[in-house]
């Protein structure tokens, strides 16, 4: 292991990038490598089958060419269907991302808890292992949002997401009475990395106040529980971006926050 590490984070497009930016303020000090698969974008789309094809021959190229100390794989889709063949696959250390259902049913007061995903993350059976192990006595609610992380990846890009497209995401994730605060929802999940990218969108759009979990600083504490913490801080490390489609993007400065100041290369 080297002093500042090569950590190289995976995505279907830009959603990653609110892991991304716990893992830098976790370790400022490590050498960044973001991989967006836009090109098999969106990956809530792919059977399970497509997606270990696509993946595990890539990861494989990707290991090669910027040998990383470690791989987050900053998507939930990817991690509940592609994570165990990649294991299998590759020696590297691989972070997954996983619907974060077990703090969220143990924080909820009111103990109505939904679960916001893509439409293969809410349908696996991964998912409902972890609401049979953890739910502890919550009633869970599946949503599985079929444009939501389209709107999240636009909006980020530049373009134009309306309220009212993305209140109709959103909308199934409340349940119970909406006059009683003590029989609602209250918790809701973000079970893809995309979503945190609207937060602020989220918060305002939702008919009511809830709680919304964000997996991304569980998986920073990870990061930091396996290659220890920083050895320095951001001027010792550098960023790269790559986009499998190889289209042209002009995001350089939209993206900096998110690599802790750096411009990515």
């Amino acid at each position: 292991m080297t002093s500042h590490p090569t950590i190289l984070v995976f995505d279907s497009g830009l959603g990653g990038l609110s892991v991304l930016r716990e893992v830098v303020r976790a370790r400022p000090d490590a050498h960044y490598v973001y991989v967006a698969d836009d090109a098999f974008f969106p990956y809530g789309h792919h059977s399970q089958e497509a997606l270990i094809a696509r993946v595990v021959p890539l990861m494989g190229e990707l290991i090669a060419a910027h040998r990383p100390d470690l791989v987050v794989i900053a998507c939930n889709t990817a991690s509940v269907q592609v994570l165990a063949p990649l294991r299998a696959a590759y020696t590297v250390p691989f972070v997954g991302t996983v619907p974060a259902i077990k703090p969220a049913c143990a924080q909820s007061r009111t103990k109505r808890v939904s679960v916001l995903g893509t439409k293969a993350t809410v349908a696996r059976e991964y998912t409902h292992a972890l609401i049979r192990d953890f739910a502890g006595g919550c009633a869970v609610t599946l949503v599985g949002s079929p444009e939501l992380a389209s709107l999240a990846e636009a909006a980020l890009s530049g373009g134009t997401v309306t309220d009212d497209a993305i209140s109709r995401e959103i909308a199934p994730c409340f349940t119970g009475d909406a006059a009683n605060p003590t029989g609602r929802t209250d918790t809701i999940v973000l079970a893809c990395t995309h979503y945190p990218l609207l937060l602020d969108r989220l918060e305002r759009l939702a008919p009511w106040k809830v709680a919304w979990i964000d997996p991304a600083p569980a998986i920073a504490r990870r990061v930091l529980d396996l290659l220890g913490p920083a050895a320095g801080n951001a001027d010792d490390g550098d960023a790269t971006m790559i986009f499998t489609s190889n289209k042209p993007h002009q995001l350089s400065r939209a993206l900096t926050p998110y690599f802790g100041g750096r411009v990515p290369a």
